[in-house]
């Protein structure tokens, strides 16, 4: 079923792009592992993985990722995992102009401006599967993170138009909702935050210090966190089922999010919301 099916993931330098890219290649898969940086390409071929580099921020990047790919499939593409993504940690009223842009570049602009140059393949073809990697902070915000709320509510959004406009194409589209997974995530993020967030010049200066203590905990930062497989379990649906889903949920907190957005009203959500992040706070 899967031999010989080519399937681009961006963002398999760590965690759930790296998890996935092994899992789906023992499945017979002909995956392309991208990664930003040139290092990670060579690493993940060593790792027996086919590697393309790929910047999301950068156009010429993609397109000539794009090119590439074709070139290795004889211009056929089965599936695209849009993977690749991280997170701006920082107060919304600390959040620099720049900096929204740079976090949408990767998360929302690179990341459709990839799945537009995949989808006339698809079309060609009568056939394809597109899945995003979304997340539970596109279904709630958390404070603090309000970039990455951002960028992923834009997700479903994008995600969900497409779903429709491509209805009868024979290609599915599938966003996929974790919550807290073991990654490199809240690594990634800290960096980010230490770059573009000036702490002592907030008036979230104390809140911050808590915020450092979650970014900076080895392990799991949270009850019910999962290791990567948990999501591979999805995007394995999202392929193979005639039939996939238009949202998939991982993890117990997305569920939970998920039931409480749709029950409660405005206020009593937020007061969930606040207990949840009260080490924040």
């Amino acid at each position: 079923m899967s031999k010989n099916k080519a399937i681009l993931i961006t963002g398999c330098s760590s965690g759930i792009g790296l998890c996935c890219a092994h899992e789906l290649n023992n499945k017979g898969y002909q995956v392309f592992a991208s990664a930003r940086n040139k290092k990670d390409v060579v690493w993940l071929k060593s790792q027996g993985l086919n590697s393309l580099q790929l910047d999301l921020a950068s156009s010429q990047s993609i397109q000539n990722a794009v090119e590439e790919l074709l070139n290795r499939t004889e211009g056929q593409l089965y599936g695209l995992f849009n993977n690749a993504a991280y997170g701006q940690p920082g107060a919304v009223e600390d959040l620099q102009r720049s900096v929204l842009i740079e976090q949408f570049e990767t998360n929302v602009f690179g990341t459709q401006e990839l799945t537009n140059q995949i989808i006339p393949i698809m079309r060609q073809q009568g056939y394809g599967r597109i899945i995003y990697n979304g997340s539970v902070l596109g279904i709630i915000s958390l404070p603090f993170r309000g970039a990455y709320n951002a960028s992923k509510y834009a997700l479903e959004g994008l995600a969900d138009t497409l779903r429709l406009e491509l209805y009868g194409s024979g290609i599915g589209v599938s966003i996929i909702e974790p919550g807290p997974i073991i990654s490199a995530f809240r690594k990634n993020s800290y960096k980010k935050y230490q770059e573009n967030i000036n702490k002592e010049g907030s008036f979230f200066k104390r809140n911050y210090e808590g915020m450092e203590n979650r970014l900076k905990k080895q392990g799991a930062a949270v009850p019910f966190t999962l290791p990567p497989e948990a999501v591979y379990k999805k995007l394995e649906h999202a392929l193979q089922s005639k039939h996939p889903k238009a949202h998939y949920y991982v993890t117990f907190p997305t569920h939970l999010f998920g039931t409480l957005k749709r029950i409660l009203p405005a206020k009593g959500m937020d007061w969930v919301l606040r207990k949840v992040s009260k080490e924040e706070n």
